[in-house]
């Protein structure tokens, strides 16, 4: 592996209840969080090329540790979406980087199919500030029930010289939906819109 890993973290969020109503079954995110050494912090270079290697790694990596989080097969995983942090030597590009080029088809693969653009959010931060990934639908855009985001906060990442990349995974939508819209047990997945 090309990219040099300070830790990983996975979490799984379960929504039991909203608003006085049991949600059953509940709906689950994972979030799988890698903190990685940026080795083009506090200088600028043109080939960001390594960071488009290490998101390939990362896309598959991040991807499976959520499915296995989640105990689901791959075919199960209904949403997903990726973000990354860099800290303050890194630029936002670094985690553009990361994020766009080679990161999507290893995390397709790892979901299994994933005709859908991935969401995807990039930031600057520094150790314990929030990183939210967003979410949608892993195969039609347009299911609504899928618009989400989870959050993600480390408390000594990303340092100065990292990158704090996540990968989120869900087994079903929000909680509760009703604002209409394709559903997805209608979405066929063959467009990446519906």
């Amino acid at each position: 592996m090309t990219a040099k890993i300070r830790k990983i973290a996975v979490t799984v969020e379960e929504t039991h209840r909203e608003i006085g109503r049991d949600i059953s079954p509940p709906t689950r995110k994972a979030v799988a969080v890698a903190v990685i050494e940026n080795p083009f912090a506090g200088a600028y270079h043109d080939d960001l090329s390594e960071l488009m290697e290490i998101g390939a790694e990362l896309g598959a990596l991040l991807g499976r540790r959520c499915v296995e989080a989640l105990g689901i097969t791959p075919a199960q995983a209904e949403s997903y979406g990726k973000s990354a942090m860099v800290g303050e030597q890194g630029e936002l590009e670094h985690a553009a980087a990361i994020l766009h080029p080679k990161l999507g088809a290893p995390l397709r693969a790892a979901v299994e199919k994933g005709a859908a653009l991935v969401a995807s959010s990039k930031k600057m931060g520094s150790p314990g500030q929030v990183l939210d990934v967003p979410l949608g639908h892993k195969d039609a855009a347009y299911v609504r029930s899928h618009f989400d985001g989870i959050e993600v906060r480390l408390n000594d990442a990303p340092r100065a010289a990292e990158i704090m990349v996540a990968v989120a995974v869900t087994d079903s939508g929000r909680p509760l939906p009703r604002v209409g819209g394709l559903t997805h047990e209608e979405a066929k997945g063959e467009d990446g819109l519906r």
